[in-house]
């Protein structure tokens, strides 16, 4: 098996498809096809099946948009963050109703307290 990287960029109506460890260039319409022709290109340059081959593909520039693939690979790391940021705060909310719940406050008030809905509150201490 042998892995590639495919650097995408986009140049008028076309994707361009840069394998740099051969040095060499094809192009795809879409850019759901890139993966594809990359796969191609290697495996005919090669003379080896297809399905030996894996590529790992990359947006770099669209235009004037530069540096995609360092800008989503940002947003992934915020988007996990962002995940477990949620996790604890709900996890935190679920502790802080139970407690409320506990100490006999009503769920309508625990409700009040946090910012939810009482049937919110409900599934928090049920759940």
């Amino acid at each position: 098996m042998s892995d590639y990287t495919a650097t995408i960029t986009r140049e008028g109506k076309w994707w361009m498809v840069h394998i740099p460890e051969l040095d060499g260039v094809t192009q795809a319409r879409r850019l759901s096809e890139a993966g594809r022709m990359a796969q191609e290109y290697v495996a005919v340059t090669l003379n080896v099946p297809i399905e030996s081959v894996t590529v790992n593909v990359e947006v770099e520039s669209v235009g004037p948009v530069k540096n995609i693939r360092a800008r989503v690979s940002s947003i992934q790391t915020e988007r996990a963050q962002a995940a477990e940021l949620e996790s604890k705060a709900l996890a935190e909310t679920t502790t802080l109703a139970r407690e409320l719940v506990s100490a006999d406050v009503p769920l309508r008030d625990v409700g009040a307290v946090l910012g939810v809905s009482f049937q919110r509150v409900h599934q928090l201490v049920a759940g």
